[in-house]
This record gives C-alpha cells, structure tokens and sequence, in this order.
C-alpha cells in the first residue's frame, strides 16, 4: 500500500520495518532524506510510519513477496524513484533449550524465517534496483563463534554470510548493474527480540545506534559492517583459539 507522495528520488527498502533495527533504519534514512519504502506484516504499525510508501506482506510467503514486488515496480515508474539500497533485515531468534529434545519445527521456523524467506526477496527485489546500488543482508556477529542453544539462529545467519559473500561475486561479474552487497554483523542491539533474552548482553548498543552504523556502512559499499567494534573485535579474536579450548569456555556449565 502507499502512503504519501515521494520527496527524493533515491529510495531504500527496508524489511521488518515495525520494530527494533528496522524501525530504526526507517526513522534515520527518513533523517538523511532518502525516500523510504518500509515492509512488515503489521499495515495499522506501517501506516503510522512517517514514510513515503509502505508494503504489507509476509517474508515467509512468496506469493506475497512477488505481489509486493509487482506493486513496487510500477510505483517507482509512477513516482521515477530510483531504488537505489534494499535492506534486508527481518528475521527472528527462538532457541534450542534442550538439544536431546530438539526441537525440529522450530529449527525450521528460524532457517525460513532467516534465510529461505530472504531468497524470496532476493528473487523479487533485486531486479528493480538502481545501476551501483547495494543490497543489506542482515546476518549476526553470532556467525563467528558457536554458541550454546543457538544451533538454529546461528546456522541461518551463517547461511546468510555465506550467501551475501557468493552473491558478491556473482554481482561483481554484471559490471552493468554494479550492485554491491552489505553483510551486516550486530553484535547486542537493544530490541523487542533481544529484551526476551536471558543472559548477558555485554555492550549492548541501543537500535538508533545501529541504524546509524547501517547507513555509514550501507553508504560506503562496506561487505561486512560489523557493530560495536569493540565486541566484535573480541569474537573475531576467539574464534582463532583452537576449537577444544573455545568448547572448555564457551559451553554451558552442567547443571547438577
């Protein structure tokens, strides 16, 4: 659906837009002037957001997806908007709590939420970008250790690293479209999701904060923008130990 009538010809898309990081994006490339296309599943959320057009459909379902995109097509010949970034973020976390007792509906629920849905909008989005645009996917600095519980969360944003790094080879050799590709990597961003979270979440960044770090990197063509470097620094440095010593301080100590 659409709001209001566009004020800048250079527009990003942005999924997941209603809450945590991608409300934020949406609040902060509305600051920066960008004529913003928001996405999600909630239209009364979408239609209080100050953008110029929005988009209600579901991630999950790719008759939705294609229906979006067709509708997005013909807006941006109408308005002569250019699409010039697309910000993959939606997703979701749920946990393995007891992996003897895994949980294999849930698995699913994350590798389609995270991953298979963002083939979807791969399909139908990125051919209605801008020559020299560039493409978010939203990943997690969770890819570069393993964690306890997080066999589902994590193997669908590793999937997605991966995805963004083989997608940036195969857009480098269509020198005629020059799309570049994003792998954003957050560390503990204050969100709804992560306010469910029952441990520690040292050096928590707030979701405008991340916003922030999105656009500078989104605007300088970075592959993989990762935040608070500080954190991710100390991740990236733990994942060189050997594997046996990363076990001894990153599993869960047994209960009794």
């Amino acid at each position: 659906m659409i709001s209001q009538s566009a004020t800048s010809s250079q527009a990003v898309l942005i999924t997941g837009a209603t809450s945590g990081i991608g409300l934020a994006c949406v609040n902060y490339y509305i600051a920066q002037g960008f004529h913003v296309i928001a996405c999600g599943r909630n239209e009364s959320i979408l239609n209080q957001l100050n953008t110029h057009h929005f988009l209600t459909f579901d991630i999950t379902a790719p008759e939705q997806v294609n229906a979006a995109s067709a509708a997005l097509s013909q807006y941006l010949l109408q308005k002569n908007v250019s699409l010039t970034q697309v910000i993959l973020n939606a997703g979701t976390c749920e946990y393995i709590e007891n992996v003897f007792e895994f949980d294999s509906s849930l698995f699913s629920r994350v590798i389609t939420t995270n991953l298979i849905a963002i083939g979807y909008c791969i399909e139908a989005f990125l051919p209605l970008m801008a020559k020299g645009g560039q493409l978010g996917l939203m990943s997690s600095s969770a890819t570069y250790l393993p964690f306890p519980r997080a066999e589902a969360y994590g193997a669908s944003k590793a999937a997605i690293s991966y995805l963004g790094r083989s997608l940036r080879l195969d857009l480098a050799a269509k020198p005629n479209k020059a799309i570049g590709v994003s792998v954003i990597c957050p560390g503990f961003v204050k969100t709804p999701l992560t306010d469910k979270n029952d441990f520690a979440m040292p050096m928590r960044v707030s979701s405008e904060q991340a916003a922030k770090r999105i656009f500078e990197g989104m605007g300088k063509r970075q592959f993989e923008i990762h935040f608070p470097k500080r954190f991710t620094f100390i991740l990236k440095c733990l994942s060189w130990l050997p594997e046996m010593l990363l076990i001894k301080i990153l599993a869960e100590k047994p209960t009794k």
